[in-house]
Formats: C-alpha cells, sequence, structure tokens
C-alpha cells in the first residue's frame, strides 16, 4: 500500500527534530525563559542587513513576475556567473556559471548528487561524527553506507582506517569541515594525505572516487583559522553549498552544487546533476533568494556573536569539570559524555531543562551535541543549570579535555 521505509522515516523523526519538538512543548508549559534548548542549528543571529535591504530594493525594481516567476531550471544564469566570479576571486578558481546548479539549499545539493553518482552496488563513506541526515539521504540514493570514525583525540581523519574502508566499490566520501557536530576543521596536512589517499585508490582500482565537499559553515569560522578549499587539493571533487548558515537563512533554503571542470567527465556528471534535479523534482531553486545572492557574496551574519557563544560555554565547561574540545568553527559544540551512555545523561539533563543532543545517530557514541546559535543572555542563564549537571556526577577541575 505503501513504502515501509518512507512510512519509518516519516513515523521517526531525528532525534535532533525530536528533542526540538521537546523543547518548545517544555516552553509553552514551563515559559521559554526557563528551557535551556541546545537541540538545533537554527541561526539566532540576524541576517546582515544587505539581504532585507537587497529584498525592498528587488521588490521596487523587479516586476512581480519576474522576481516570483521561474527561473532556468539550473537557476539564473547571473547569479550563478556572480557566484563563480567571486569563488574566482577567493580561492583562484577558473569556474564559470556552467560548473553551478541552483538548489534549495544543503539538504537538496546533497540528495542531488548522491542520486546523480549512485549506481547499483556503490558505497559512500562517511567519517563519524556526521550529521545524521547523510546516512538518510545516501541510502535513499541507493548507496551502502560505511562509516569511518575520526581519531578520538583530535577528530581528524583517522588516515589508516580510512584507507582500509576504500574497496573497488567505493564511489565517493563526503567531507564536512567545519564539522557538524563537532566544529571541528581539517588540517591541510589531513586533507593533502586524504587525496594522496584517494589517488591512489582511484589508480589500484582503475576508477573514479569523488570527494563530496558539503559546506554550509565554511564561513563560520574563528580566530583566523584556514578552511582548505577542497578542488584545490583533488580534481574529483563537487562542492555542496548552502547560505543558510553563512547568512542566517535556514528557512529560505538556497544554495548550490559545484561541478568543475576538473572533476571527470564534469559534462557528463552535471548533466546527472541535472537529471537528478529533474527526477526529483528540485528545478528552480526559490527566484527570490537567487536573485539576493549576488548581492551577499561574501557577507555574513555577526560571526563574532558565535564566537563569544562558543568561549563563554568553554570556559564554563572546562571550570565545571567537563571534557570538551574547542571547536575552530561552525556552531557547534561535542562535549564528551559523563557516562557512557550519552542518551541518558541527556535524559538526566532534561531534569535541569538542558536539551542536549546525544552523539550516537552522528555515528559516534559516548558525545553530546550542543548547538550555541542561541541567544547569549540563554546561554548564560543556563549555566547554574549545567554546574549543577557536573556536581550529580561529582566533576571537578580544570578539564581541558
Amino acid at each position: 500500500m505503501f513504502s515501509k521505509n518512507m512510512y519509518e522515516l516519516g513515523a521517526h523523526s531525528s532525534v535532533i527534530r525530536e528533542i526540538f519538538e521537546y523543547g518548545k512543548k517544555r516552553a509553552s508549559e514551563i515559559g521559554k525563559e526557563n528551557v535551556f534548548d541546545f537541540s538545533i542549528g537554527n541561526p539566532s543571529v540576524p541576517a546582515p542587513e544587505i539581504v532585507n535591504e537587497t529584498i525592498n530594493s528587488l521588490i521596487e525594481k523587479i516586476p512581480s513576475t519576474v522576481l516570483h516567476g521561474y527561473t532556468s531550471a539550473v537557476g539564473d544564469a547571473d547569479t550563478r556567473k556572480a557566484i563563480a566570479e567571486y569563488l574566482n576571486k577567493t580561492y583562484e578558481t577558473k569556474f564559470t556559471a556552467n560548473n553551478l546548479y541552483m538548489t534549495c539549499g544543503a539538504a537538496a545539493s546533497l540528495t542531488i548528487t548522491f542520486k546523480a553518482l549512485c549506481e547499483e552496488g556503490d558505497e559512500v563513506i562517511l567519517f563519524a561524527p556526521y550529521f545524521p541526515e547523510y546516512k538518510v539521504f545516501a541510502e535513499t540514493a541507493g548507496f551502502k553506507v560505511k562509516t569511518v570514525m575520526c581519531d578520538k583525540n583530535t577528530l581528524q581523519v583517522d588516515l589508516n582506517a580510512f584507507e582500509k574502508a576504500i574497496t573497488d566499490k567505493t564511489k565517493a566520501i563526503v567531507v564536512n569541515s567545519p564539522n557538524n557536530p563537532s566544529g571541528v576543521v581539517l588540517s591541510e596536512k589531513t586533507i593533502v594525505e586524504m587525496c594522496n589517499i584517494l589517488r591512489n585508490k582511484q589508480d589500484e582500482f582503475g576508477s573514479e572516487i569523488f570527494l563530496i565537499a558539503d559546506e554550509p559553515y565554511r564561513e563560520l569560522v574563528y580566530d583566523d583559522v584556514n578552511v582548505p578549499y577542497l578542488t584545490k587539493y583533488y580534481d574529483n571533487t563537487i562542492v555542496c553549498y548552502s547560505f543558510s548558515k553563512s547568512l542566517s537563512l535556514p528557512g529560505d533554503r538556497i544554495g548550490y552544487i559545484l561541478v568543475p571542470d576538473e572533476v571527470r567527465q564534469s559534462a557528463m556528471i552535471y548533466k546527472a546533476v541535472c537529471g537528478a534535479g529533474r527526477a526529483m523534482g528540485y528545478v528552480c531553486a526559490p527566484s527570490l533568494m537567487q536573485f539576493i545572492i549576488p548581492y551577499c557574496l561574501g557577507k555574513t551574519a555577526d560571526i563574532s556573536i558565535y564566537k563569544k557563544n562558543r568561549d563563554l560555554l568553554v570556559d564554563a565547561f572546562k571550570k565545571y569539570g567537563y571534557t570538551v574540545a574547542k571547536p575552530d568553527g561552525a556552531f557547534y559544540l561535542f562535549l564528551k559524555s559523563p557516562e557512557e551512555n550519552a542518551a541518558s545523561f541527556c535524559e538526566k539533563a532534561k531534569k535541569y531543562e538542558l536539551l542536549l543532543v546525544p552523539s550516537d545517530s552522528f555515528g559516534f557514541p559516548g558525545y553530546v551535541r550542543i548547538s550555541y546559535c542561541v541567544m547569549t543572555e540563554m546561554i548564560e542563564r543556563s549555566l547554574p543549570a549545567f554546574e549543577k549537571l557536573a556536581k550529580e556526577y561529582n566533576l571537578t577541575g580544570e578539564n581541558n579535555g
């Protein structure tokens, strides 16, 4: 009567969404100010002023039938050209509008790319911890998912484990840096060695292995940390990008897929992207959002607020005795659970109205994700609750992770 797989996905929300919905319920019961919801990556920092200024300007200048009408299926040509020129100026690349396909955000970029690449029997490698929906997107496209655990001390790629995981069935790997859920940025050393392994494996098996770079957090980095641009390190790189986080536009769902000319059979891969977008109903990303992008390239929301939030939490957690690695980017902290069962720890945290996400669904047990793209005032109000929770576990002293 219906797809059992789709029923299971619909009947059981992601853990992140379940906790987010629980938080809304608790807020209605005891007041929003009494709930400390760190569950979801929903930016609290407003979009930069140029976003609304551009929207108002476009409404005045462009006829409604154009502003809200269809663009080309692959996206507005001027928007794609502007993005290509921005990338070329920023990363010394040579992209054109024809390398870009506009999408409804990162989720659409990823699902389209998986669908475009996957053939029967193909495998994709995910580095844990990873965003849980990767597994859903990849398996729905037909991939068999293999997981490689990152180094538990650095959360960089475990290169030995990675090399052993690659087989003649490996079609793609997914790299997410800065990472959700850890905030870790992969070092240039890691990137270089990882790409050398990929090239060697391509030669060994005589088949292409694609690196899918998921980059919604690229601009959200702190303390002058550099995020290597992966197309410069490995030819078979496809970039999936979203403006949701950098411009604080998560509900507007606008992003792109970049298929560089250096990708093997790039023209055919691009057509496969177009075909996957067509098959999945993802043609013509939201027109209004496409039209504002050329005016907002290189702009970000005020990320100094996220840095302040990060530092506030990291300093407090170390004081209370928690083990936490200071993240270089994104707006997530990966906190080691004081007990082996992270889900149990999260349940105990609820006694103090602290809503945290256990790491099991990220493929990396024993931790919790804390999303700190929240109001700084909420963090300040939550600290006594975190301290009480630490005392319940008898945590003491400065713990540097």
